[in-house]
């Protein structure tokens, strides 16, 4: 029996017992996602590959439209740190947030302004968020409802929150739900003081306002904020601030939901404009946080002992609000550990230590820009993206109006900068959402890495 053939016979036995050993490190991962994801939908093992930009345009800058804008960020890359490809929609729509369908191929984009709903191919090449379809009758198929904020991965189903309607572009708001290709399925109105779609009311307010969505499946819950509607959204930052009944249109509510029915459940007040919701991630941990941007708070939302309700309670200021720090994004590690709080108007962003959530108290802090707005957190807590867009009338003007991204390594004492891309500079516009992308999803880089192995163990 020559060499060749003895390589041959061995590699029969150790290749199988190879991949059986590489699946048992697949059962138990690294992961390395983004820690505000629907827990429905595929996470990326590893090293993400890319970042996808949902970005605005801007006027006189480039070809001025909104646009997906794909950045390599595996340090392997030899493009690592460079935008290395952008798609643009066509005309400025207000673009602001995305998220992804539960199989992590197409990445839903909404626009607050047009109510266009832009659909991106990211798994045939994810080097290229490729727009495919666009969903342009939301108002008409859901009844009025205005401002597709939130796009939320359910098994085969798509949750768009609402910020607005078509009626007197006020507050009152929607969920609406879609499959994930795209048709329309139905409507679920936020409860207001004239129809509580069968919610109990807890507090002072039922108002009827819409932002963001988090579903925590082990209770059968879902959870939504509030914000504000078209009319104010669209105002100039300034103005608004001056406009006595413009600063009466904010919600003041959190509404949980049963996640199997669709149905209300019940109405807490959160005073203030509560924005982003981010669930815990362990199994025993039955709660949430969320900021409110009006008043600086960071709130607990934690389900009570007795009977199936929640409750809310102010555990932590994140700054005085006469100063107007305006607490925007948030990110929660995958520990439960630790909630990056973003506050736009002061550029900062601050690591709270959450071990108690009753007591959350700040263990880190620097400022990124002149103003700053989305975080996105890797799964491991090691990498921290920064984005800075809030709103087009709402971003800081003139020298103040920096647009990157920025990567940072957090070790959980320090911060590194590992790159920055200053969007104007590169003529893209305003950076606003991020969302991670890599080849492992679609098993296109796993593929090619075990041909390669397996080739040069073959022919050795």
């Amino acid at each position: 029996m020559n060499i060749k053939t003895k390589l041959r016979k061995t590699m029969k036995v150790l290749l199988p017992m190879a991949l059986a050993s590489a699946s048992v490190m697949m059962a138990n991962p690294v992961m390395a996602d983004e820690t505000c994801m629907s827990p429905y939908m595929a996470k990326i093992v590893g090293q993400e590959d890319f970042v996808y930009v949902w970005t605005l345009g801007m006027e006189g800058l480039g070809d001025g439209q909104d646009k997906m804008v794909t950045v390599a960020v595996n340090p392997d890359s030899a493009d690592y740190g460079k935008v290395i490809y952008t798609e643009s929609v066509g005309g400025r729509n207000e673009a602001h947030h995305s998220g992804f369908t539960d199989d992590r191929k197409y990445l839903w984009a909404g626009a607050l302004d047009s109510n266009k709903i832009f659909i991106f191919d990211v798994h045939t090449d994810p080097a290229k968020a490729t727009l495919v379809q666009t969903i342009d009758d939301f108002v008409s198929k859901s009844g009025g409802v205005v401002g597709p904020h939130t796009t939320y991965a359910l098994p085969g189903r798509m949750i768009v929150t609402g910020l607005s309607n078509n009626q007197d572009h006020g507050g009152r708001t929607a969920l609406v739900e879609y499959t994930n290709e795209g048709e329309y399925i139905d409507t679920y109105w936020m409860p207001t003081d004239e129809n509580l779609e069968g919610a109990i009311k807890s507090g002072q307010y039922a108002d009827g306002y819409g932002y963001d969505i988090r579903a925590l499946p082990r209770r059968n819950v879902m959870l939504t904020s509030s914000f504000t509607g078209w009319s104010n959204y669209m105002m100039d930052f300034g103005e608004m601030l001056g406009d006595q009944e413009a600063m009466k249109r904010f919600g003041n509510t959190v509404v949980i939901w049963d996640l199997h029915t669709r149905k209300a459940k019940q109405v807490i007040d959160v005073p203030g404009a509560p924005l982003e919701i981010r669930c815990a991630w362990l199994p025993e941990h039955n709660y949430c946080f969320t900021t409110t941007a009006l008043t600086s708070q960071i709130v607990l939302l934690e389900e009570e002992e007795l009977g199936g309700l929640w409750k809310a309670t102010n555990v932590a200021d994140i700054g005085n609000p006469a100063d107007i720090p305006l607490p925007v994004d948030i990110s929660i590690s995958s520990d439960d550990k630790t909630l990056w709080v973003n506050s736009f108007m002061d550029g900062m962003t601050r690591g709270y230590d959450i071990t108690d959530p009753y007591n959350p108290f700040v263990k880190y802090e620097r400022k990124m820009g002149h103003h700053v707005n989305m975080v996105s957190s890797s799964w491991d807590g090691t990498r921290l993206y920064y984005t800075t867009s809030l709103l087009g009338n709402w971003d800081k003007k003139g020298e103040e109006n920096d647009q990157f991204l920025k990567l940072f390594h957090w070790d959980g004492t320090e911060m590194t900068e590992k790159f920055s891309i200053d969007f104007i500079e590169e003529k893209l516009g305003r950076a606003h959402q991020m969302r991670f992308g890599a080849y492992s999803l679609y098993g296109k880089q796993a593929k090619v890495e075990t041909q390669d192995a397996t080739t040069v163990a073959l022919n050795k």
